[in-house]
């Protein structure tokens, strides 16, 4: 007993120890969360000013510099990358910091140099350009020098003449600077001239020789009235331009430092080291250009602030602001609305027109937005309720506009358009003043207004009823308004009795509504006559039999009509018939014709339940590009359901061989690793305590080929897809143009326009996989005998990546 106790006594010591240890560790845990806490909150609104919120912050963080430098030097150089639009705050509280402790300053500033070399390094775009902004910005701020920083901004700018480099990369490094510029020009302007003066010059020569051959295609509009469709680089040179008129002198950046001047301008500053960008290898990959989207100037804001002009570097600052505050905040709506309303400077601005042409040029965004669609639908709304006085009104001037400029807007364009309108009406009780677009009526329905109302009364039938479609409509609009979309069952019709499957039909129905097998299915069509070609031949049960087809397909899913859920029960329970019907293309898009007769009037239907053939494998995603650009779809060309199942199609294709790939890649890792580490325990006697690579982790050499062999066999098909495609679109849209000359007609029609829009939407919705075959495509099908309006299209979407 005594034993017991002594030994427990002996121990309580440790105990104590270990506890003081545990307590100094959760107290040091303490200050660091609440360091982190001031540091992440410094400059918010609060009831002092952001200048005495500096001060304060800086006698605490001095006060722990010895024990927390290097959490304060991974809090900030992470507020600098992360937090750009605080810049000023942070560059400021690290002056004032270098102004007291010069070595921190220059700890500091190592740090964020190699923040910013390993962002060049991992592609990581923003946080580099961030980091050259934050270094700029500490010249201000007396902790970096005037010509160290030149230095800097000149090898970058180095950059701009490399040889055999993609010009996206150049691109990239010139825009970093530019995009420095209005931080740091005053500076520079006022201290080194004529440096600044020669670098300015050097980027006006790169600008001047760079090709722009992608312009067209990034651009909404095709005309430049009333606003030009820039590039953005082009742009924002411009701005550059008249801000260097201005003396630089811009209205837009707080500089807190400038209170702080007399402490600042007597501390010691640092010089950057000699930084090399990294560079070029084949896996990195560069922003693309884009296009700057311009739809207000100032005579559509009515009274208050005016609107910067488009050449004004406040209007590039604020834009820059407005998409980063979406970027921050994207998958919180509510939020998101929240803090684009509560922008710092709206006093100084139209607010809702700065907020509403920002969205609307994420929403249009080419090749592709960066977000879904619905992202910026619902921020809008949340928006709408925010300021119900005077964002509806904003927005519903906005929608005018792009009513009225919609001719020679972007097919791509156009269908984020549609689909932003319909879901939009959706949530406001679908009303609209219709009257006003009365015009449209008297236009051809092929034309792009017309047009518009069509499908955006086509996506309104999917998110209501159409009871609710034909009385939301004024009756003037009659030839626009979707039909009822019931089935087309034609073994149930008055011709029904002159049909050659009509009694199987009937027999069919009879059997499957009282559960018959699948097996049993194929024995009642049995009984139907071949009237394919080879029907004079012997030929097997399974062979491609049209009528078969035919009865089973649309008995089928006519007996599922009543709702998704029961079509999909439906084709799942007869999968097996299916597969035994489509074993060629051919009977396949016999049965993508037969989905088509059945469900013409309902187009969501057929989106969906060819997606159900797809993912079940009944189709493959040639069968289906064929039968989209076959004779018998030639009256639905031009809507737009037909190019949402050709691109949900190529989707799946690119899903499957991304799959693929990623998964050969993570074998290959772990073979090579299994590998390494056996040879390691064989190497050393005594071997390393890592986490062996298990029996079943490790992917045999046979395993890894017959992922290759996967592989490769879906890159096979992915080609021949974009192929068909590719081809399809050469052959009708030259077709067009030839009998448009032998009849001297203008091949400038409505079809016309809208194909050549789809063909552009495929290249650049799927840019990323048809890059990989771009060579391939030029060989075989974007020859130089091809019309130059054709091979245009192919050679801007090339130039993107060029």
């Amino acid at each position: 007993m005594m034993n017991r106790r002594r030994q427990h006594d002996g121990d309580d010591d440790g105990y104590e120890h270990r506890n003081r240890k545990r307590r100094r560790v959760s107290e040091n845990q303490e200050i660091e969360d609440r360091l982190e806490s001031l540091i992440l909150r410094v400059g918010e609104r609060s009831t002092s000013s952001v200048e005495s919120n500096l001060e304060g912050l800086v006698s605490v963080l001095e006060a722990d510099l010895g024990t927390f430098r290097l959490k304060i030097l991974r809090i900030l150089s992470e507020c600098a990358v992360k937090m750009p639009e605080k810049c000023t705050i942070y560059t400021t509280l690290v002056g004032l910091l270098n102004a007291k402790n010069y070595k921190f300053g220059g700890e500091f500033v190592d740090h964020m140099v190699k923040t910013f070399k390993e962002s060049l390094k991992l592609c990581r775009w923003d946080a580099a350009r961030y980091s050259l902004r934050f270094l700029a910005d500490l010249v201000n701020c007396h902790v970096i020098s005037v010509t160290s920083l030149l230095q800097l901004l000149d090898t970058i700018i180095d950059v701009s003449n490399e040889d055999t480099v993609p010009q996206v990369r150049r691109d990239w490094y010139v825009f970093a600077v530019l995009s420095t510029l209005p931080w740091v020009g005053r500076d520079l302007y006022e201290k080194k001239e004529s440096s600044l003066e020669s670098l300015l010059l050097r980027i006006e020569v790169y600008l001047n020789k760079r090709s722009k051959k992608h312009h067209n295609a990034l651009r909404v509009w095709s005309v430049d009235a009333p606003h030009p469709q820039e590039e953005y680089l082009d742009c924002l040179w411009a701005q550059i331009r008249k801000l260097r008129q201005d003396n630089w002198a811009e209205k837009h950046i707080p500089r807190p430092y400038l209170a702080f001047d007399s402490i600042l301008c007597e501390a010691l500053q640092h010089n950057l080291p000699q930084i090399v960008p990294p560079a070029h290898h084949e896996s990195y990959e560069y922003p693309m250009p884009s296009v700057v989207y311009r739809m207000f100037d100032y005579t559509d804001c009515p009274d208050g602030p005016n609107l910067p002009g488009a050449h004004s570097i406040e209007r590039f600052l604020i834009e820059e602001h407005l998409h980063h505050i979406i970027e921050m905040h994207h998958l919180e709506r509510k939020d998101c609305a929240a803090q684009l309303l509560d922008f710092p400077y709206k006093s100084k601005i139209p607010l809702e027109y700065c907020i509403v042409e920002v969205i609307f040029a994420e929403l249009f965004h080419m090749p592709t937005p960066r977000y879904i669609d619905i992202v910026y639908g619902s921020i809008l709304i949340e928006l709408c309720k925010l300021h119900p006085a005077t964002l509806p009104q904003v927005l519903a001037q906005a929608t005018e506009i792009l009513f009225m400029r919609i001719d020679s807007m972007n097919t791509s364009c156009f269908d984020r358009f549609v689909n932003w309108f319909s879901y939009h009406l959706s949530n406001f009780k679908f009303t609209w003043s219709w009257e006003e677009w009365d015009s449209c009526l008297l236009l051809d329905t092929e034309h792009p207004r017309p047009k518009f109302i069509q499908e955006v009364l086509q996506k309104c039938l999917r998110l209501s009823y159409h009871q609710r479609i034909m009385e939301m409509m004024p009756e003037t609009y009659a030839k626009l308004l979707p039909v009822p979309s019931q089935p087309n069952y034609k073994y149930a019709s008055e011709e029904a009795g002159s049909l050659a499957g009509t009694q199987v039909a009937h027999q069919l129905v009879v059997a499957i509504r009282q559960k018959c097998s699948p097996e049993e299915v194929i024995n009642i069509l049995k009984e139907l006559p071949n009237s394919g070609e080879n029907s004079d031949q012997e030929m097997s049960d399974s062979s491609f039999n049209p009528l078969k087809i035919d009865v089973f397909v649309q008995t089928l899913l006519n007996l599922g009509s009543k709702s998704f859920s029961h079509s999909f029960a439906a084709v799942s329970k007869f999968h097996l018939v299916f597969k035994a019907l489509a074993e060629s293309e051919e009977a396949q898009i016999c049965i993508l014709h037969n989905v088509f007769e059945l469900w013409q009037n309902h187009q969501q239907m057929m989106v969906v339940i060819i997606d159900k053939l797809l993912k079940i494998q009944i189709v493959d995603c040639s069968a289906v590009a064929t039968w989209i650009f076959s004779k018998e779809m030639t009256g639905e060309f031009t809507k737009m359901y037909l190019w949402e199942i050709l691109h949900l199609t190529i989707k799946k294709m690119n899903k499957h061989v991304i799959k693929l790939s990623n998964e050969l890649n993570d074998a290959k890792e772990k073979f090579a690793k299994a590998d390494s580490s056996s040879s390691d325990s064989e190497d050393e006697a005594t071997p390393k305590r890592k986490k062996p690579v298990t029996v079943v982790d490790k992917p045999t050499e046979e395993m890894v080929e017959r992922m290759e062999e996967k592989l490769e066999a879906a890159n096979v098909d992915q080609k021949r897809l974009f192929l068909i495609v590719f081809q399809r679109f050469i052959m009708i849209l030259s077709e067009h143009l030839v009998r448009s000359d032998t009849d001297g007609r203008d091949p400038d029609t409505d079809w016309y326009r809208w194909t050549v829009g789809r063909l552009q939407q495929v290249f650049l919705m799927h840019h990323e996989q048809v890059q990989k075959y771009s060579g391939t495509l030029e060989t075989l099908l974007f020859t130089s005998d091809l019309d130059s309006h054709i091979l245009e299209v192919f050679h801007q979407f090339v130039a993107l990546r060029a």
